[in-house]
């Protein structure tokens, strides 16, 4: 059954989908976790019909809203790929406000970045654990398509995890956090270089940060507003959030989203205040351009990446892509 668009959707229309499915959403699974905080919670989404459902880990932003950084946020982008025949798995990472974590300069990379990315990996760990507690999905995961998805924050777990390193400049530590069962990732306004590249309050909200993306070879589509100027964190401009892209090896595309802000349209939720530049059409632009982009890494016969990069060509007011 296809769904009918939302009526603002406008041109992002033209970028072919396919039929999309209702939505079945689990939450919550719990993952018992007595070397954690608390114990992981997770929400599953997927479609109530087909197998070998390839997965998406989902890691959230670290926004200044009370929900929407955890489990219960990222109904966007969460509900559309798994209506288009994604599982998608969201944890709630230690960092969230709804876990109320005291951050301190000992526990600062930890929540933010090393425990993350942990998360991930005990997710894929306990795939059997989840598909028990999950009605209607056990047996149906494709444990061999793997990738991740992660925005803002999240998108420097979602670097880690294709294979970026972090040297906290405090102290010198290595991240090595890749996970080699993940094939695949999407970021969106992801964390860019350190250094002098951090604004003077940048090096103070993530004094940890040292990313090096030399070492992230996974294949990544890396999204990016044309204005989204983070003086918080950087001092340079919105290309500040396209360093995965432009300081990492191919295979890469770029996927730069014209007037796009931090929000991309509202991928993190409905109507959410956070969102600067809120739009169904930006938003819808992409959502298809991540499930293209996604299917055509999963499936070498697949050409939806291709028809949706044609279809963008004719679309210059949503944005453009660049591969290498």
């Amino acid at each position: 059954m296809q769904f009918r668009n939302h009526s603002l959707v406008g041109s992002a229309a033209e970028i072919p989908i396919s039929e999309s499915n209702p939505v079945l959403s689990f939450s919550p699974v719990v993952l018992p976790s007595s070397d954690r905080h608390v114990d992981l919670q997770l929400r599953v989404s997927f479609p109530p019909t087909g197998n070998a459902l390839p997965i998406v880990l989902l890691s959230h932003g670290h926004g200044r809203s009370n929900y929407l950084s955890s489990l219960e946020g990222y109904g966007p982008l969460a509900d559309f790929l798994a209506g288009h025949g994604f599982a998608v798995i969201q944890p709630t990472h230690l960092s969230s406000k709804s876990l109320g974590i005291q951050l301190d300069a000992e526990n600062h990379r930890d929540l933010f970045l090393d425990s993350r990315a942990r998360d991930m990996t005990r997710v894929l760990d306990e795939l059997d654990a989840i598909e028990s507690a999950v009605p209607l999905l056990s047996g149906r995961l494709d444990r061999d398509r793997v990738a991740v998805l992660g925005h803002s924050l999240g998108g420097l777990t979602a670097s880690a995890l294709l294979g970026a390193t972090n040297t906290d400049p405090r102290d010198g530590t290595v991240s090595r956090l890749v996970e080699n069962r993940i094939k695949t990732g999407v970021v969106f306004g992801g964390i860019g270089n350190a250094g002098a590249d951090l604004s003077e309050s940048g090096r103070s909200l993530i004094p940890f940060a040292g990313p090096d993306f030399s070492q992230m070879d996974k294949p990544a589509l890396i999204v990016w507003g044309d204005i989204d100027v983070s003086p918080h964190l950087s001092s340079r401009g919105a290309d500040w959030h396209a360093d995965p892209y432009s300081l990492s090896p191919g295979p890469k595309a770029s996927f730069v989203v014209k007037g796009g802000h931090h929000g991309f349209g509202g991928i993190s939720g409905w109507d959410a205040g956070e969102t600067q530049d809120e739009s169904p059409e930006r938003l819808q632009a992409v959502l298809r351009i991540t499930w293209a982009y996604l299917r055509s890494q999963f499936y070498e016969e697949d050409l939806s990446w291709e028809a949706a990069c044609k279809a963008l060509q004719e679309l210059p007011e949503l944005g453009h892509i660049e591969t290498k």
